[in-house]
Order: C-alpha cells, then sequence, then structure tokens
C-alpha cells in the first residue's frame, strides 16, 4: 500500500501540539513515519500584565496548521485529506482557562509562563505537603479564590489548552493524566487526582459557597491508549472549514507537552529520562523511588501511562539565544550577505565550542519572564561582563548556551544530589539540539549525565502525539506503552550519545557559581528597569 493509499484507508495518525511559538499538526503513517506536516507560528501576548493568547489566536492557529498540512498531503500525493485513522491533541501544561455553563470563557486564558500565584502556591504546598508550582492549574484557581476574584463562583469547567481544545472538537471533558499532572497531584496507585488532597481542598474553601466541588470543575482523567471520544461534525467544521475533514475519528486522550516529550524521546520507563529545551526548558526522569521530602523546585508529574516522574521547569531557555542570532542575523543581509538562518546557528554554535569552558568572564540572564527556582517573579534580559573579560565572539555564544541551561542546572542539582536521582542517559530534544553536537555536548557538561539526541527528536512533541494516537488506534491492548515504543517504534532508531566532558563540565560549573551570585543584579534589573 502506498502513502496515498493509507491515508485514504485511514492508516494514520494526527498529532497536533500548540508550542510557546509553534502550532505544529504532524501526520504519520501507521509505521510512525511522518507523511506530512504543516505549521503556524504565533506568540503570545503580555495583556494587562498577563501573558495570554485568545481563542481566535488559538482557533485560528490550528486552522492554518491543518490548512498547511492538508495542502503539504495534496501537493506530496495530489489527494485531498479527508479521513484520519486517529487524532490526538497536545500543547503547553498548566495554566488556566475557566468556563462557564454556556461554555464561555471568563477571563483571559493564563498561561503557564505566569509567575502570580506565589501566595497560593507556598499555602497548597503546604496544605498538602507537596510541591505545587506556580504555574500548575489548580495555583492559578487558588491564587483567584485568594484574591476574591468574582469569576470563580460561575466556573463549571477548568481546563488546559489541550483539554479546553479537544473538548471543543469531540464535546468530552477529558485530559491525559500526564497533562493533569500539571493540574492537580496526581495518585499513582490509582491513575487519578489524588483523592485526600482533592478533599484537603475542598475543606478549604468550603466557606466560600461555591456550587461546586473541585472534581465537578476538572477534566476526567484518562492514560494512554485510552479511548477518548470522537470527533463530532462540529469539531471536524472547526478544524477544517473547507469541510473536506470527516467526523467521526477517534481521538486519543490529549497530553500535555511534558508527556508528548517523553514519548518523542522514549523516555516512559523507570531511569529514563528526557530533557525538552525550547521556548522553556524542562528535565524529567521516570523515578524509582518517592522523592524524601517536597521541593519547591521539583515537579512531581506523570508518564501519559501514569508513572511517577520527577520534573525541573524553567519559564526561559532559547528567546533570548534566539533573539541575539536575529541580530547577526541582521547585521548579515545589512552586509549584503544574506544568509539561511540555519545557517547562522550552526556557525555561531559550532564557534561556541571554541571558547572558554568557563565563558571567560562574561554573563548573562535569560529571562524573558519570572523564574521561581531563582525566586524572581518577574525577567529582563540581561548581559554583563567583568571589565577584565575575554570578551570574544566564542564566549558571548557559549555565555548564552550556558544562560539557557543555568537555571535548570540549580534544578537538577537538587534532584541528583539531595534526592540520589539519576538516569542511565537523558534524551534529548528541542530547538536547542537542532545544531548537532553543540546543544548536546553542552547539556552533558551541564548535568553531568549522557545525552542523546535521536533523528525524531527534531519532530517534537507533535510527533510525539501523533505516536500516542496511533498507540490507541494500533495497540494489543495488553500491551503497555513502554514495550510498544520499544518494539513498534524506536526499534533500531538512530541517535547520537555524547558523555560529559571533563573540561566542560568543571567550566560550567564554574560559571554557575558566578551566576548565583549575579542572580542580584537580575533581581535589581526587575527591580529598577
Amino acid at each position: 500500500m502506498d502513502i496515498g493509499e493509507k491515508i485514504q484507508k485511514g492508516s494514520s495518525a494526527l498529532g497536533i501540539e500548540f508550542g510557546s511559538t509553534r502550532i505544529k499538526a504532524v501526520l504519520i503513517d501507521d509505521e510512525h513515519n511522518v507523511i506530512a506536516q504543516g505549521n503556524h507560528d504565533w506568540e503570545n501576548r503580555l495583556d494587562n500584565g498577563v501573558w495570554t493568547y485568545t481563542l481566535d489566536d488559538i482557533w485560528t492557529g490550528i486552522r492554518d496548521a491543518y490548512a498547511n498540512l492538508k495542502k503539504d498531503v495534496k501537493d506530496k500525493y495530489g489527494i485531498t485529506l479527508e479521513n484520519v485513522g486517529a487524532i490526538g491533541i497536545s500543547a503547553m501544561m498548566h495554566g488556566y482557562m475557566a468556563f462557564d455553563k454556556a461554555g464561555e470563557i471568563l477571563v483571559p486564558f493564563r498561561t503557564w509562563r505566569n509567575t502570580m500565584t506565589a501566595e497560593a502556591s507556598k499555602k497548597l504546598t503546604e496544605l498538602f505537603d507537596f510541591a505545587i508550582p506556580q504555574r500548575w492549574s489548580i495555583a492559578h484557581l487558588y491564587q483567584a479564590i485568594l484574591n476574591g476574584e468574582d469569576h470563580v463562583g460561575s466556573i463549571d469547567y477548568l481546563a488546559t489548552l489541550d483539554a479546553y481544545v479537544h473538548w471543543q472538537l469531540t464535546g468530552e471533558r477529558v485530559t491525559g493524566v500526564g497533562d493533569a499532572a500539571g493540574m492537580f497531584p496526581i495518585d499513582s496507585n490509582t491513575g487519578d487526582y489524588d483523592a485526600k488532597m482533592v478533599d484537603k481542598f475542598d475543606a478549604a474553601i468550603s466557606d466560600k459557597g461555591y456550587g461546586w466541588k473541585l472534581k465537578d470543575i476538572l477534566p476526567q482523567v484518562l492514560s494512554a491508549g485510552e479511548p477518548a471520544g470522537k470527533l463530532t461534525p462540529e469539531g471536524a467544521k472547526m478544524l477544517d472549514p473547507e469541510g473536506d475533514l470527516k467526523s467521526g475519528i477517534p481521538m486519543c486522550p490529549p497530553e500535555g507537552d511534558a508527556g508528548t516529550g517523553m514519548v518523542a524521546t522514549n523516555a516512559v520507563r523507570q531511569r529514563t529520562g528526557n530533557v525538552s529545551a525550547g521556548t522553556s526548558i524542562f528535565a524529567m526522569v521516570v523515578i524509582e523511588h518517592a522523592l524524601k521530602k517536597a521541593h519547591p523546585e521539583i515537579d512531581m508529574v506523570t508518564t501519559p501511562d501514569g508513572s511517577p516522574v520527577a520534573m525541573v521547569h524553567c519559564n526561559n531557555c532559547t528567546s533570548d539565544l534566539n533573539a541575539w542570532v536575529g541580530l547577526f542575523d541582521e547585521f548579515a543581509k545589512l552586509s549584503g550577505h544574506e544568509m539561511d538562518k540555519n545557517e547562522i546557528f550552526g556557525i555561531l554554535y559550532n564557534n561556541a565550542l571554541k571558547g572558554d569552558a568557563d565563558c571567560g568572564g562574561l554573563m548573562a540572564f535569560n529571562y524573558f519572564s519570572g523564574e521561581p527556582i531563582t525566586g524572581l517573579e518577574e525577567g529582563r534580559p540581561l548581559f554583563l561582563r567583568k571589565p577584565d573579560a575575554k570578551m570574544s565572539l566564542a564566549n558571548f555564544m557559549r555565555t548564552h548556551l550556558y544562560s539557557s541551561l543555568a537555571t535548570l542546572k540549580i534544578g537538577m542539582n537538587i534532584l541528583t544530589r539531595e534526592e540520589g536521582v539519576s538516569a542511565d542517559v537523558l534524551m534529548g530534544h528541542g530547538g536547542f539540539f537542532k545544531t548537532p553536537v553543540v546543544g548536546q555536548q553542552i547539556m552533558a557538561d551541564a548535568t553531568g549525565m549522557k545525552v542523546k539526541v535521536m533523528a525524531t527528536a527534531g519532530e517534537g512533541g507533535a510527533w510525539g502525539m501523533a505516536v500516542l494516537a496511533e498507540y490507541m488506534r494500533s495497540r494489543d491492548e495488553k500491551e503497555s506503552l513502554s514495550d510498544y515504543l520499544d518494539k513498534k517504534v524506536f526499534a533500531g532508531a538512530e541517535g547520537s550519545i555524547l558523555e560529559p566532558d571533563a573540561a566542560g563540565a568543571a567550566g560550567f560549573d564554574s560559571f554557575l557559581k558566578d551566576y548565583a551570585r549575579a542572580v542580584a543584579v537580575e533581581k535589581s534589573a526587575t527591580e529598577n528597569l
């Protein structure tokens, strides 16, 4: 059967992921190969102090990404895309989307990037004896309650972005367990929200007189492989306004980008780990034992099939680095030497490896937004240097690569040194690894772990979401997700492994000591600039 026939017969799966700066749609065949894709670039906006996307942004974006996918199918195979075997929706985790009984959004979408819930985060962490990060949905809900916001009593449904889109396409108020784990703590023994903590929360707000209990307004939790509804006629029209896409297509549980990252890197077994490095950065390790205590720097989430995962999440990664590369792109054009952007990245990244291992006295903070790990509620991108610093282009770029990972390293030190958690290898994916070797080597030096990057890593979460959709569509009922990935997705997959370089690791540690001291400078910048 050729690819065109596979598409027409529905031997395919579609994954759509809402990333921070791009909405990506990926169509795979029944052997998990990418056969078509479409993208839409978008950007969050700071509206009245809130990082947000509008509903129009969401639906304009997904329609454009799907339209570009549809065009790709037409251009490659000469057919109109009408049928898909299964569909899955993924998005940035956490955040706050609250809807009333009429399905109207009550306040603008508050994304994971907001750091406005410090009071709620602290109080919930104490109530549950479980670290509740600021970006979690429950922290946003409780902060709205503490603030006395009028809309809270009218909430009928509280969703993440992917749960919201899935609801609109299927009518089902459900989400995957990995995504749910970024809304409220999960009990891995039951695969559902932690019942004792739910009761504690309800008791804590009982005097408010709201007409709902917490589980009334949260999406139902599903595990990978379970059916999660079908695309309705209205949903098909929302995705494809031209009307070619058929309704009735099975949809798998929606998932957060953490879960799709685990799938995309085959990191769902114990002692496996992955690191996703793009606009934000997070590292996750599937743990063998419970942590000794709660750490505000460490999130406890789950794999898409419910296994416990320790995660270090940082709000900022490559945005500042990309902005600096944009300056060099601008200079190249002014000089009459216009170059492909990827070529510019390659030149600058590879030259960075020639810099001093400790960056020669240069320092940078990549904070577009706040970073709870370093105690900052706001961010100011910042570059500084000592008077005797070795100001070279190699050191400059190496500094920004180090800065992209520095906050992650602070959190990873807690996980590895205080809790004794480790991974046999970290699987890397995301834009940070797009230039071969460079990001991978610096990540290995920073974490002190082997780092593997596979050929599929460039496909990222949208491909991982498509794999989850295909897993639901075609798996044997007794086949676990980890077995499915090992035997049917990644068997024979090509990839490269790099080990930490002793000099590079020592240099990063030296840089991090200066970085920790310079946090005071960044804090001053947020207060005075």
